[in-house]
């Protein structure tokens, strides 16, 4: 057996990791919890020691150590694998791909197709937009959670508000984040960045697209393209569907507008999603941005298209084995993930049951379900939320068309019964 430690696992992508091909062969170990890891201000020294206890005390061969989430998961597992001798990717090309304005610089280098952009200095008495950047634009820290304090504006009004409230939150990852900027040697062009740091890009238009891949041996794979729908007038994703519905020559572009960008990055025996945007009616292709992780959300969309859950590609290239995925062996010829969305704040005041969420997914065949909210919670006291909605459910469908898709989804969302009360009158995109 191979016994592989999984940095935040959860009850969501288990049955997941299970799926993949060999697993009978691997024993997966947890190795600290999603409240530790994005809860609060963390501490990535604490956690290292907290880790170092568990792996040390552990009475086995450690074959792996593997993560699916973003920061400080995705820097943990190269640490704790140079510590342990498992197979990982540097801790440099996790950090150029997590650093947005550091990611902005490298990519710049191999290729055009990314907006303009620059610093914020969010110390200055009067914060202003960075030279040659034009509303509208959007605001982000150099690293955060979920979109957390990410925000589209469109003139100098919205531009101060949405400073403050950078301003405001940005420590609780930057501060962090700076711990792992410290343990790097840095280029000239980020002396003096540090991780708390407030990013200007020009907003970009389009269809919304990611795509998944690997690096192994130095070579880029790419092995799936999604498109990604937003809610009608909202930044908000509405769906993740997968294979995506693009012109094959376009999907190309981004095959390899990818791999240029992952060899500059440096990248190795590592998984990837990068998202971008394409604008049909001008043909231009953006990069928005690159995760060094593959998509735990998107796990279920292989699964139900191509017959294997992406994770394979994750635990093959920690074990050193070939991480290929198969095309299209799946059931469905195409899946969706579905975020179930509210737009106020509420109190939960009922929300489905374990036995609820079995039965829907017996009567509704190719579907799962994830509730996000439990009973009696507060929807802004939930954590990891974007600055415009709340996430109630996400619902994975199957099926054979975007008609079925879409029929599952809105079965579901009838069948949950999601209630609320205390809620408060408009958006919060009115409020933002």
């Amino acid at each position: 057996m191979k016994n592989i430690f999984v940095i935040g696992l959860d009850e969501a992508n288990l049955p997941s990791l299970r799926e993949v091909p060999d697993a009978r062969e691997y024993r997966f170990h947890p190795l600290l919890s999603i409240e530790e890891l994005q809860v609060g201000e963390v501490s990535v020294a604490d956690l290292m020691e907290k880790a170092e206890k568990v792996l040390d005390a552990f009475d086995g061969r450690i074959d792996a150590i593997v993560g699916y989430w973003d920061f400080p998961v995705s820097t943990l597992v190269p640490l704790l694998s140079e510590r342990y001798g498992t197979h990982s990717t540097s801790l440099e090309s996790v950090v150029k791909c997590e650093h947005k304005y550091w990611s902005r610089l490298e990519q710049q280098k191999v290729i055009d197709e990314h907006p303009r952009f620059g610093r914020v200095d969010l110390e200055a008495r009067e914060p202003r937009p960075p030279e040659g950047v034009r509303f509208p634009m959007w605001l982000k820290p150099a690293l955060a959670y979920s979109s957390e304090l990410a925000f589209g504006v469109k003139d100098e009004e919205e531009f101060r508000a949405a400073v403050a409230e950078i301003r405001e939150g940005i420590g609780r990852v930057g501060r962090p984040f700076n711990y792992i900027l410290d343990r790097l040697e840095l280029p000239p062009e980020m002396a003096g960045v540090g991780g708390e740091v407030c990013l200007a890009e020009e907003a970009l238009s389009g269809i919304q697209v990611a795509v998944e891949g690997y690096v192994r041996g130095g070579e880029v794979t790419v092995y799936g393209a999604l498109d990604s729908i937003a809610y009608p007038d909202s930044p908000c994703f509405l769906r993740h569907q997968y294979p995506s519905t693009l012109p094959e020559p376009v999907v190309q572009r981004l095959h390899d507008v990818s791999k240029r960008v992952m060899r500059q990055i440096g990248m190795d025996s590592a998984t990837f999603s990068i998202e971008y945007f394409y604008d049909p009616q001008t043909d231009e292709i953006n990069l928005l941005e690159i995760n060094p992780r593959h998509s735990q959300s998107h796990a279920e969309l292989f699964e139900y298209v191509d017959g294997v859950p992406n994770h394979h590609c994750m635990l093959s290239l920690a074990l050193g084995r070939d991480p290929s995925l198969p095309k299209r062996e799946g059931p469905s010829r195409m899946a969706a993930k579905w975020y179930h969305r509210w737009f106020a704040d509420g109190v939960a005041c009922r929300v489905p049951t374990e036995e609820d969420i079995e039965r829907i997914e017996r009567e509704i065949p190719e579907v799962r379900i994830e509730v996000v909210p439990e009973e009696g919670q507060r929807l802004s006291e939930m954590d990891q939320q974007d600055s415009y909605s709340f996430e109630l459910a996400h619902i994975f469908t199957g099926g054979d068309s975007e008609d079925e898709l879409r029929e599952k989804y809105d079965r579901c969302v009838a069948a949950l019964k999601l209630t609320f009360e205390e809620t408060t009158p408009g958006s919060r995109d009115e409020k933002n």
